[in-house]
């Protein structure tokens, strides 16, 4: 049946992106940086993952934490009559900006949070002429961050209900929590469609081989949008967070713009990212600032998750409709022992790497992932659905449409910083390995122990960096080399057992880790 949005006591609506900003600089919760953008200060810092709830017939069998539809029915009447004494902003736009894959979707958010409204607005693809009449939503968040839920943690829930493609939020006033809920449900419509929705950045490397198309899959602070936006031969990113892989092996893009970490960014290292961030069109949120308006990307007093959001507008960005198909895919990896800082995996072997989604936890996961050893299917928490089917349909796509696939280290190697001759893979080093495999010049041999291929050389590295390349040397060479061994041992078990878990994943995948 069709959702009916909550009848509001006053509706905000068509309000233009000039209209949502100056709301924005008004609201209780904001102050402005001195070059005039928006810096929100929230009470929630981080997505609400211990509160997110998917509706379901029969709760215990879904592989995430679920509610039942009675459930969903009493928090859904609690929060309409919530509303109804409200003033609400509403925001349309769509999802992606190919008109045949494209989706309509549509946010209502509380007027005292209009930042969030604001934000959604830069993310969302417009039509020049605007949605008019014509436009229905077949994705819905309905967001009211001041409302709380008793019995939930922290009174706050995120209910996701999949059949009606409505995401209702209570009492969180972070902003991703609009933006992944509504990409949490478009997850659900690509794999309906037969297609798999990627974690993923998107950018387009000029090479002499002509342009190639590479797409970044990590976990929300491990290097993605690091990775997206540095600069290789003069490429330019198409998208930031996530792209559709489709079974004709078309990418198409999700978002017109970028929601950004801002800890530690430097106009050196990220100059991209940082001129966007430091213009007064951008959003910024829980960035750290001086009385004066001066913020402090390297102060992490109040949170290392700071965020901002700007739009593709804003830099050099490449037209998301001129992609077609990917040429490469990599599987960012930020791990600290006998990962290298590149590996090319293939068949079988790829879609369990990608399925493994191996990782270190950031703070754009909350206090609890920060710092933890996690494997997140496709580094994507956001697939609301039986996990089993991202690997099966990973292998599939590539079997149908064949890319080049690697792992990327962009951790160290032999150990944390405390570890005596561990390395660190720096920025370079990755930037260095992206341009080398846009252009086909990395010199590739089969690693005796995984079974994978790894770097034997990589223009742009030193030879005496070789190590970060073959952990292997790095271990023997610091007279550790039995401590390598087992642990390439304690690795295959550990993968073999985690993908065993997965009832439905091909038995190929499974034993491609062994």
């Amino acid at each position: 049946m069709a959702f009916r949005l909550p009848a509001a006591r006053h509706v905000l609506h068509d309000l233009t992106q000039a209209e949502l900003l100056q709301r924005t600089l008004h609201q209780a919760t904001v102050r402005a940086t001195d070059y005039g953008a928006p810096n929100i200060r929230t009470e929630v810092l981080a997505r609400s993952k211990a509160s997110t709830f998917i509706v379901s017939d029969d709760p215990d069998s879904e592989p995430h934490q679920a509610i039942d539809r009675d459930e969903w029915e009493r928090v859904s009447a609690l929060q309409d009559a919530y509303i109804a004494d409200q003033e609400m902003v509403q925001v349309d736009g769509y999802i992606g900006d190919d008109p045949e894959r494209r989706v309509p979707a549509r946010l209502l958010v509380e007027s005292s949070n209009v930042n969030i409204a604001g934000m959604q607005h830069v993310l969302y693809f417009h039509d020049e002429e605007g949605a008019g009449e014509a436009f229905e939503p077949e994705l819905v968040v309905v967001y009211t961050p001041n409302l709380g839920v008793p019995g939930y943690p922290d009174d706050r829930l995120i209910a996701v209900n999949l059949d009606l493609n409505v995401t209702r939020v209570f009492h969180s006033d972070y902003f991703g929590e609009s933006k992944k809920g509504g990409l949490r449900m478009w997850n659900k419509l690509v794999y309906d469609r037969g297609g798999l929705a990627l974690h993923a950045g998107c950018k387009i490397i000029p090479t002499d081989r002509g342009d190639r198309v590479g797409l970044i899959v990590g976990l929300s602070g491990t290097g993605k949008t690091t990775t997206t936006f540095t600069r290789q031969n003069g490429s330019l990113p198409v998208q930031d967070d996530f792209v559709a892989w489709w079974p004709d092996g078309g990418i198409s893009a999700t978002e017109a713009g970028c929601f950004a970490k801002t800890f530690a960014l430097s106009a050196r290292d990220e100059p991209t990212i940082h001129s966007a961030v430091t213009k007064p069109t951008a959003y910024l949120e829980n960035v750290s600032m001086d009385d004066a308006g001066a913020v402090d990307f390297f102060d992490e007093s109040y949170t290392k998750n700071g965020r901002a959001v700007f739009g593709f507008r804003e830099i050099e960005a490449a037209d998301a409709s001129t992609i077609r198909a990917a040429h490469f895919l990599l599987v960012l990896n930020r791990n600290e022992n006998v990962i290298p800082a590149v590996a090319k995996v293939e068949g079988p072997q790829a879609a369990a790497f990608f399925m493994l989604g191996e990782t270190t936890g950031t703070a754009a996961g909350g206090k609890d992932e920060e710092g933890v050893f996690l494997r997140v299917p496709g580094t994507n928490p956001f697939f609301p659905m039986h996990h089993d089917h991202q690997g099966n349909r990973f292998l599939e796509l590539l079997e149908r449409n064949p890319i080049d696939v690697y792992i990327m280290n962009t951790g160290r190697v032999g150990g944390g910083e405390d570890v005596e001759g561990s390395k660190k893979v720096r920025i370079p080093h990755s930037s260095a390995i992206v341009k080398a495999i846009a252009e086909g010049t990395v010199e590739w041999e089969v690693d005796p122990d995984f079974g994978y291929r790894v770097a034997a050389a990589v223009p742009g590295i030193d030879p005496a960096d070789l190590d970060v390349l073959q952990p292997r040397r790095l271990y023997e060479a610091t007279g550790r080399a039995t401590e390598y061994a087992d642990r390439v041992v304690e690795l295959k078990r550990e993968r073999a057992e985690h993908l065993g878990q997965f009832p439905s994943l091909s038995r190929e995948i499974v034993d491609s880790v062994r």
